[in-house]
């Protein structure tokens, strides 16, 4: 299991499926700030709360320059389905074998009641237009994400 990445650390460049068909390569993004987050799954409560969130907040995103970009271990069909469903305006990229998930250490143990397992732990990596990372969330609680990370964003502007 690998460690997190903190905080002054170059972000890891990644590749990944996007929904919707094409690819995303993090690197290209470079010069606007990345809002990064890991999910668990597509369309379940917290991950939905989530999602939606980030939704909501995308003209304040967006006057921050910052780009959001959702990842899971859900494959791109997932991803357009759960777009779809709650009119998602920002890329789901589809990490299937949780590659970019354990280069970051969102890849985690989890327990629940009592059965542990591999997957990914709720996670958001702000990353500044120079492509370090500024701040790193390691156990999101759903409510009021958004609000810390426009908080960080504007700190970063």
């Amino acid at each position: 299991m690998s460690d997190w990445i903190e905080v002054g650390e170059k972000a890891p460049d990644f590749t990944l499926p996007s929904d919707g068909g094409g690819k995303i390569k993090l690197s290209a993004l470079k010069g606007s700030p990345v809002v990064l987050y890991f999910y668990p799954r597509d369309d379940t409560p917290g991950c939905t709360k989530e999602a939606c969130a980030f939704r909501d907040q995308s003209k304040a995103l967006a006057k921050l320059g910052a780009q959001v970009l959702g990842v899971s271990t859900d494959d791109v069909a997932s991803h357009d389905k759960f777009r779809d469903k709650y009119k998602l305006n920002f890329p789901l990229l589809a990490d299937v074998d949780h590659k970019v998930a354990e280069r970051y250490g969102a890849w985690r143990e989890k327990n629940m009641y009592g059965k542990k397992s591999m997957g990914i732990q709720r996670s958001t990596y702000l990353i500044d237009a120079a492509g370090k990372v500024a701040k790193v969330w390691k156990k999101v609680s759903v409510d009021g994400h958004d609000d810390q990370v426009l908080e960080a964003l504007q700190e970063l502007a």
